[in-house]
């Protein structure tokens, strides 16, 4: 028996191997050994895109910090705004009140003004009245939520606070202020989320409702309205915040524009 060492034995195992692949038959490429290149150049393509795209930026890095400036810029700027604006109504009163003392009629328009002003929520008021408050559940410290809750049923809704709002109207309210701002007849409540949108300016809760008047008929037609005994029964249900306070209250005179944008004559 001849016996060879060791990397003699593997060339010629090699060559061997070698000898048996070339005495094959040539086969047929198979398909996918075509679609492995297309789809190379595919994703090489793809990542060329992303790149561009991103621009040496994380696609995706966390947006929520930009946002969040973005509001509070907006937020600024609508309250520079309004300052100006109020800047701006101090302005055109003191002229109109320079010219009445030598412009008879004027001076008759201003005073009539001024009769009506208590009457469309332009004066600070106080007296016996109600104060509403309306708030969120409470998170749970473990994140879960209660037995048969979802998300929505354990925020305050638009709907919650207009349940309040109408019944307080309802039962004789002289006027009101929901976050210390005057609600008016012109006011309209809207809620983004969790949040109230009330005068261009976002709340957020808990949301707070004062009104004067009786206090007796104001608790009374708060009982008696069907939107806020459902947000009380879902008080015990999922611990939604709400409170009654009868005491006497101030609210605040509207400070904000009194121009209408649009208006319907009834039928």
């Amino acid at each position: 028996m001849e016996y060879t060492s060791g990397a003699a034995s593997w060339q010629k195992v090699l060559r061997r191997a070698g000898a048996a692949l070339l005495r094959r038959p040539q086969q047929r490429r198979p398909g996918w050994s075509i679609g492995v290149p297309l789809i190379a150049a595919a994703a090489g393509l793809l990542f060329t895109t992303t790149a561009t795209t991103a621009g040496g930026t994380t696609l995706r890095e966390d947006r929520r910090p930009q946002l969040n400036q973005l509001i509070q810029d907006r937020r600024d700027e609508v309250a520079a705004s309004e300052q100006r604006a109020a800047t701006l109504r101090e302005e055109v009163e003191g002229r109109t009140t320079a010219l009445a003392e030598s412009d008879g009629p004027i001076k008759e328009q201003q005073d009539r003004a001024a009769a009506s002003r208590q009457a469309a929520g332009f004066t600070e008021l106080t007296g016996p009245g109600v104060i509403v408050e309306l708030n969120d559940a409470p998170r749970r410290g473990d994140g879960t939520l209660p037995a048969g809750a979802t998300n929505d049923d354990l925020v305050v809704h638009q709907g919650d606070v207009q349940a309040v709002v109408n019944a307080l109207w309802a039962g004789g309210a002289e006027a009101m202020s929901i976050m210390n701002v005057r609600v008016l007849a012109t006011s309209a409540v809207r809620c983004v989320g969790n949040t109230l949108l009330l005068h261009g300016r976002v709340y957020s809760p808990p949301f707070k409702i004062v009104a004067i008047g009786d206090p007796a008929a104001l608790t009374r037609a708060l009982a008696e309205s069907e939107g806020v005994r459902l947000f009380r029964d879902l008080v015990d249900t999922y611990k939604l915040g709400y409170s009654e306070t009868v005491s006497t209250v101030t609210v605040p005179a509207f400070d904000g524009s009194t121009t209408l944008r649009s208006a319907t004559v009834p039928r």
